[in-house]
């Protein structure tokens, strides 16, 4: 057995390229999760302020300057923005190394975008000779976190590109466990991810305000009804996750005939909450398309 199949990211050099939320996410999430040590990890911004902040409080190494962090990383992990990502790929490119895999969290870029872009500019050398004109192999995990990964319980949706391997898959995957739940999907899925839960957590935060302004209206004091609010929708989804039993199991478990839960079903059926959720998704998942090209 070898050292990393307990861990697939033990002995791993790993870079970040963009130390905003999200990258501070996983690197938060990677160390208090033991998966790599301070050492494991070299961030990369373009702001001094931002690049001071990494360094402090987590004890990483930080750099302005991608290509040296391509050339000491055999996980890039790309967190820019999909605007910058051009201007990342091209300062990348020329020390791309075809043993590093490449993980990208910018909505919208498409796999075949990167791979196309770190081959650009990159040319593989082999043992004791001179670069070749042969593009290097870019193995590409392109992935699809949400915001909560800040509070280290994202959803994740990971979509391998052609040249990514199993393991490949797994490193990625440990990646994006240190900061939540991950599933695989084809590429195709990603915008329907996107719809669902990379759109998701401003759906249930309009759905916490909701009932929190409910419980205002049936005279509770602010700060408890959002705090209850919260706590009820953290423990619903908490008692899914755990159990793996249908919603609707759930739903009638706690609706009584003739009861409270039932009388309030009824006036959000009433309202249409269910199709209103199912709309709200298919257009998120149809705007993600779009701006996909």
């Amino acid at each position: 057995m070898d050292e990393h199949t307990a861990n697939p990211l033990s002995g791993r050099r790993i870079g970040l390229v963009g130390g905003g939320n999200l990258g501070e996410a996983l690197i938060r999430g990677l160390l208090e999760s033991g998966a790599v040590p301070p050492g494991a990890l070299t961030a990369s911004d373009p702001s001094q302020a931002r690049r001071a902040h990494l360094a402090s409080r987590y004890g990483i190494a930080v750099s302005d300057d991608n290509g040296a962090l391509a050339r000491g990383a055999d996980v890039l992990v790309l967190a820019v923005k999909p605007q910058v990502m051009a201007v990342a790929l091209a300062e990348l490119a020329p020390a791309f190394r075809s043993e590093t895999l490449v993980v990208s969290v910018a909505a919208g870029v498409r796999i075949a975008t990167l791979e196309a872009g770190l081959a650009a500019g990159a040319r593989p050398a082999p043992a004791g000779g001179a670069p070749t004109d042969v593009p290097p192999v870019v193995r590409v995990v392109r992935a699809m976190p949400n915001a909560a990964a800040l509070a280290l319980a994202a959803a994740t949706a990971l979509a391998p590109g052609g040249a990514a391997t199993a393991a490949d898959l797994a490193l990625a995957r440990a990646l994006f466990d240190a900061v939540g739940r991950t599933v695989v999907v084809p590429e195709g899925a990603i915008d329907a991810v996107t719809g669902l839960s990379g759109s998701g957590p401003a759906y249930v935060m309009l759905v916490i305000e909701a009932l929190a302004d409910g419980g205002v209206c049936a005279g509770l004091p602010r700060d408890v009804a959002l705090g209850l609010a919260a706590q009820t929708v953290l423990g619903a989804a908490k008692l899914q996750l755990d159990t793996n039993e249908h919603p609707a199991v759930w739903k009638d478990r706690v609706t009584s005939p003739g009861g409270t839960t039932a009388a309030g079903l009824v006036e959000l059926e009433s309202g249409g909450v269910r199709g209103a959720f199912i709309r709200a998704v298919g257009a998120a998942t149809a705007r993600a398309r779009a701006l996909g090209g």
